[in-house]
């Protein structure tokens, strides 16, 4: 059997990535796939792409990893942009937008957020029809199973029986139709979706990094014991947001908020 940690949008929190990796390591996984979204939002996301490059057998690209590698975020000079320079902008730019691999008889695909394109939406808790995602949101989880041209898949390609995105920022696992989808939250921007900007005494509990494990016999197309744990991290939220404090990074005041209180 062998184990496999998943985890997204990591957002350039460097204090819950080295928390987070420290949690993979101590429990013996070898094997880490990062599902996207290592930049922008915190003030790290040079050192996160260094960190991930050397942790991480597969990286997929997030909506805010292809927004800050392109050529308007350079044009407009964004702080992230100058923070990773053109090198780490260059290997984000040129991640996949989809994984896939065999576990135990099952057919896992993966990729940021749909097989449509990196900012649609599927929450299974929360309709998101107030949200900027208003236009992009899925309502039919059946469809994260399709074949899209935008991951390069056709009618021709097998229909996954496991998906895992990330994206939303908050972690579930659901079951449909002898399928399942999961998603591993965020390791450094936790949301959950009824909080406020209050922070409370119940916000330790959300606040913390996450990311999932799976287990069976990998690369094997014989169905056999299969399991999937999520894991939560707690890391020192004292120290990231010290480290946005002394940053020069706009808009820090909001990004504190978030951190303090895991509002969406």
């Amino acid at each position: 059997m062998e184990r496999i940690a998943i985890f997204s949008d990591v957002h350039a929190n460097l204090t819950a990535l080295e928390a987070t990796l420290q949690d993979i390591k101590k429990r013996g996984l070898t094997r880490s796939i990062c599902l996207g979204d290592i930049v922008l939002k915190g003030v790290s996301p040079d050192i996160a792409i260094d960190k991930i490059r050397e942790s991480c057998e597969v990286i997929i690209q997030g909506n805010c990893d292809e927004y800050i590698s392109s050529p308007y975020s350079l044009e407009k000079r964004h702080w992230s942009r100058i923070k990773i320079g053109e090198e780490r902008a260059k290997f984000i730019r040129d991640l996949p937008v989809c994984y896939e691999f065999y576990m135990s008889g099952y057919l896992i695909r993966l990729f940021h957020a749909s097989p449509f394109g990196l900012s649609y939406m599927y929450n299974p808790m929360y309709n998101n029809q107030d949200s900027t995602y208003a236009n992009r949101k899925i309502e039919n989880p059946e469809s994260l199973f399709e074949n899209a041209s935008f991951i390069g898949k056709n009618e021709n390609d097998k229909i996954p029986d496991i998906v895992g995105y990330g994206h939303t920022h908050t972690p579930s696992i659901v079951r449909l139709k002898n399928k399942m989808i999961f998603n591993p939250g965020s390791v450094g921007m936790p949301a959950e979706m009824l909080n406020d900007s209050n922070e409370n005494e119940t916000s330790k509990f959300s606040t913390l990094a996450s990311y999932i494990i799976l287990e069976g016999e990998y690369g094997s197309t014989e169905l056999c014991t299969f399991s999937l744990q999520l894991v939560r991290v707690p890391y020192s939220l004292e120290t990231e947001i010290e480290r946005v404090k002394k940053s020069d990074m706009p808009g820090k005041e909001k990004l504190i908020r978030k951190l303090q209180t895991a509002e969406p």
